[in-house]
């Protein structure tokens, strides 16, 4: 019998652990379980960690909850010899990396998420808009692209977001004098330049809201060395329909598979509501693109993601579409937490996490399976539009496509020369 010393250090161990922010996200049911396991079998620190993201993981995955498995493994060695806990946890442990490393399988039933209720906030502060890619990487091929944040923050509800790590008040913030910052900012004329606008949220999600839109147009007008890109998951473009566009922008669609939008996007576009915007404002002669961005690994995909393709060629002209590229789920630890703290259904974290230039995603292997599926089925447009990988490391581009630029500024140089020879710039 251990002597009530050391169960009253244990249980302040076991308080202190329960302060954990991972551990809170659990509901009372869980939490319960892992403070009365732990205690019976005296988990350490680490082991209570490990079982509580098991935990978060099975939920999420919309697997039998880690009671279930517990329970069901524990009366499998209830006469066993030597150590229990070590046994159990191993097993649970060789469950939960089974199921990262197989594909994720989605079903028809749509996920019920809560509307995401945040507030919207004007941000009057002098802060810099302009700045880089907050994802660029020595490691990786960049297409050092710049950008504009005339929003902070979103409220579409993806998954696998990981702006909602960035920002820690939750707010929507959306610029009070756009155009002003806009105004000072200095463009080198003898310079081309890729800004984005759709980094630090949803470039369309917010509309022309405290004039972000018309003080965007005006910047891309007045600097026709510039292509300006926006991108967006919604429809929202009855604003760009109705009024006069700059030559220089390119308005760029995110696109998946409809099951991984139902499960994993929850509150944009439907995937054939995205394609008859982008449809719309071709015809108005705007310059469109595509990002599949992320591609994600699940039984079926090959099938879907060749489905939206042949959709694509089929509905618009290589000389339509500027620019497609290719990216798939990639996390950073803070990312990971955030994600398996909302307690949100997902399947975006039951992946390997294999170490991808110091982030976390799929193994190579994966990565080329899912990067070539879609390469391929874009063969007829491989010569007329430009594509490109994201956060991606030189050896894919040579195992997928054949060849990689030698310098991040061959590869911007290169995006330029592609998309400019379509836009009517002057």
């Amino acid at each position: 019998m251990k002597s009530p010393d050391i169960k009253v250090r244990y249980n302040n161990k076991l308080e202190e652990f329960c302060k954990n922010t991972m551990f809170q996200s659990l509901d009372n049911h869980l939490q319960g379980f892992i403070t009365t396991t732990g205690e019976s079998y005296r988990l350490t620190f680490q082991e209570l960690q490990q079982l509580t993201e098991m935990a978060i993981d099975f939920e999420m995955w919309v697997e039998p909850s880690i009671v279930k498995q517990w329970r069901k493994i524990e009366a499998k060695h209830l006469s066993g010899n030597g150590n229990k806990k070590k046994i159990i946890l191993n097993e649970l442990k060789q469950l939960w990396l089974s199921l990262k490393a197989a594909p994720a399988v989605y079903n028809s039933d749509t996920p019920h998420v809560s509307s995401i209720v945040r507030k919207v906030k004007n941000n009057t502060l002098q802060n810099d808009v302009f700045g880089v890619c907050p994802v660029a990487s020595q490691k990786t091929v960049c297409c050092n692209l710049t950008t504009i944040d005339a929003v902070q923050g979103c409220s579409l509800g993806c998954s696998y977001c990981s702006i909602q790590t960035f920002y820690e008040d939750g707010a929507i913030k959306i610029e009070s004098n756009l155009l002003e910052k806009l105004n000072k900012i200095k463009i080198d004329p003898q310079k081309n330049y890729h800004i984005g606008s759709g980094q630090s949220s949803d470039s369309l999600a917010m509309g022309n809201r405290n004039g972000i839109l018309d003080a965007q147009l005006d910047f891309a007008g007045k600097n026709p060395n510039v292509i300006f890109e926006f991108k967006t998951k919604t429809k929202n473009i009855d604003y760009f329909l109705a009024v006069d566009l700059p030559p220089n922008i390119m308005v760029c669609w995110s696109l998946n598979p409809q099951i991984i939008i139902d499960h994993e996007e929850h509150f944009t576009a439907s995937l054939e509501e995205r394609i008859t915007a982008a449809r719309r404002l071709s015809n108005k002669g705007v310059i469109i693109g595509f990002h599949f961005h992320p591609i994600v690994h699940y039984e079926g995909f090959e099938k879907d993601y060749n489905k939206i393709i042949n959709t694509l060629i089929s509905t618009f002209s290589a000389d339509e579409v500027g620019m497609i590229s290719l990216g798939t789920l990639t996390f950073i630890k803070p990312a990971i937490k955030s994600l398996r703290s909302l307690g949100i259904p997902s399947k975006v974290l039951q992946i390997p996490m294999e170490d991808a230039s110091g982030k976390y995603s799929y193994p190579i292997e994966t990565k080329e399976k899912i990067f070539g599926t879609v390469w391929n089925a874009f063969t007829p447009w491989h010569n007329k539009v430009f594509f490109y990988f994201c956060m991606e490391e030189r050896n894919l581009w040579k195992t997928v496509m054949g060849t990689c630029y030698k310098s991040n500024n061959d590869f911007e140089n290169a995006l330029f020369k592609n998309v400019f020879s379509k836009m009517n710039v002057s």
